[in-house]
């Protein structure tokens, strides 16, 4: 995935944010690979109130936020509603992104290249939310995943500038099929892994 990355041109002030949790992994393997600054993209599913593993949307630290109208119309979820759940994800995105930063604060992005790291895509709306928040601020948007969606893949390189993805299946299952360990990323594993890219990457 890295040298896939490296091989891109322009990458000379170039961050690369991996989306908590999954994608700070990944993103960590490719910051260190390129020798770039490393810096992490909170973002969190928007759930339908009770059924919270159906995501109607998404949101992102910086801003973004992605809605499924389809979803949210079908499932009938309020105005109201949809606000309560966003209010609480923006809060639960707020602690994690108080705890795995320490006090430390974001890379800056402005004028610079981005690339968005994610462990895979399925629907995109993660992705998605993590566009839009960077997005107006960055010279360049650039998406960079292991395996993703051919239809998924397809439509955000008409939102961005490049999209890279190592695997593209179809159809695409499930992205945990397409690793031979996906355990979920621990909050432990992403502090340590930001310190180690501050240490040895630097920022």
């Amino acid at each position: 995935m890295g040298e896939l990355v490296a091989s891109l041109p322009d990458l000379k002030d170039a961050v690369v944010l991996g989306l908590v949790r999954g994608g700070v992994p990944v993103a960590f393997e490719v910051a260190r690979t390129c020798g770039l600054a490393l810096d992490i993209l909170v973002v969190r599913k928007l759930g339908v109130p009770g059924q919270e593993e159906l995501a109607m949307g998404a949101i992102a630290s910086g801003g973004g936020v992605v809605l499924n109208d389809q979803i949210v119309r079908s499932w009938h979820v309020s105005e109201k509603k949809l606000e309560h759940v966003i209010e609480r994800e923006q809060q639960e995105m707020e602690r994690r992104e108080a705890l795995y930063r320490k006090g430390r604060p974001a890379v800056e992005i402005a004028g610079r290249a981005v690339i968005l790291v994610d462990d895979g895509l399925a629907t995109g709306a993660s992705m998605r939310a993590a566009i839009r928040a960077v997005s107006g601020r960055a010279r360049k948007v650039i998406v960079a995943v292991p395996v993703g969606a051919k239809s998924t893949c397809e439509e955000l390189a008409h939102e961005v500038d490049r999209v890279v993805c190592a695997l593209v299946p179809e159809p695409l299952d499930a992205v945990s099929l397409f690793y031979r360990e996906f355990g979920a990323t621990t909050d432990e594993e992403v502090m340590a892994l930001m310190r180690l890219g501050i240490r040895d990457i630097g920022t």
